[in-house]
């Protein structure tokens, strides 16, 4: 039996996480009369939670649609959840803690399959991108601010490269952050290579969960998305990434190349931190701090492990 700290068993321990996400998406998506069968009750208490979390965020001044934008914070922050995310839960730590340093922050739902319900980013990744493309002119409509910066988590770290250079967005957005975004696809610890072996298993993730098959790394997709560079000129990248991550792996395949990128590794700002895929996003404030760095680098501050307590 290995030792329990050796590094081969925590590795292990992590596939079945990536296993059962998988195996769940396909789940959700393949049945869908199953995912329709929630009593109203259940339904309308879902619905009632969602509206009672968006009006919490909007006391807040978080979707806050009269907020403008301050002369030392003139861009609005629009903020991209991940797949199975949606615009409220993944958020919760990093939208108050902006709100808190000044910003108009928004955030939205994209990414929604016909008859399956509370959960995000599942969706074709093209048509997810023009759902943001119109949310960010809905933002610059409100705010009146010319520019938007954007932040997001997994999906919604790379998700946004589409729309910047393929849908205009790089005229309307200052900088774009990604958090753990699987720029250049994912392998899930290997188990996408398994997909050869499982005869349809490839065409049923592609028809069911087009939003997850377009992030295996070497799909159509990414390979149209990174063609000719990863970046486009005119907007600052950065991207925040976790040695620890189990689902975009190997980790350094979220870091891009090319003019204007930081790419940033968790571990070299605090290496005791321990963050995996989902708490970088969620809640890990050493992330945060240095989300706030890249919007604002001219009043950026060094980002330790003390930053927990910024």
């Amino acid at each position: 039996m290995l030792p329990w700290n050796d590094p081969n068993r925590r590795s292990w321990k992590r596939v079945p996480v990536s296993l059962a996400a998988l195996l769940t998406a396909l789940t959700i998506a393949v049945t869908p009369a199953a995912a329709t069968t929630i009593d109203t009750p259940t339904r309308a208490s879902a619905s009632a939670a969602s509206a009672s979390a968006s009006a919490s965020a909007v006391s807040s001044g978080w979707n806050n649609y009269s907020c403008k934008p301050s002369a030392a914070h003139p861009r609005p922050v629009v903020l991209v959840h991940g797949t199975f995310g949606n615009a409220v839960d993944n958020w919760l730590g990093l939208a108050p803690y902006l709100v808190n340093r000044g910003y108009c922050v928004f955030s939205l739902d994209y990414g929604q399959l016909p008859g399956v319900p509370l959960f995000y980013g599942l969706g074709p990744i093209d048509a997810s991108a023009a759902q943001l493309a119109t949310y960010v002119d809905t933002v610059l409509a409100a705010t009146g601010a010319a520019e938007a910066d954007l932040v997001g988590h997994s999906q919604g770290g790379m998700m946004p490269r589409h729309y910047l250079k393929f849908l205009g967005g790089a005229a309307k957005v200052n900088a774009l952050v990604g958090i753990a975004p699987d720029n250049h696809g994912t392998t899930l610890l290997g188990l996408t290579r398994l997909l050869p072996y499982f005869p349809g298993a490839r065409d049923l993730l592609t028809e069911a969960t087009p939003g997850l098959a377009d992030q295996v790394a070497g799909s159509p997709f990414l390979t149209r998305l990174n063609e000719g560079g990863d970046t486009v000129p005119g907007v600052r990248y950065t991207v925040i990434a976790t040695r620890y991550d189990q689902v975009v792996t190997p980790y350094r395949s979220q870091f891009l190349t090319g003019p204007g990128v930081r790419n940033v590794l968790l571990q070299d700002l605090c290496p005791v931190d321990l963050s995996d895929h989902v708490a970088i996003g969620l809640l890990d404030r050493v992330a945060f701090h240095e989300v706030a760095n890249a919007l604002d680098p001219a009043r950026a501050t060094p980002t330790t492990c003390a930053s927990v307590v910024g």
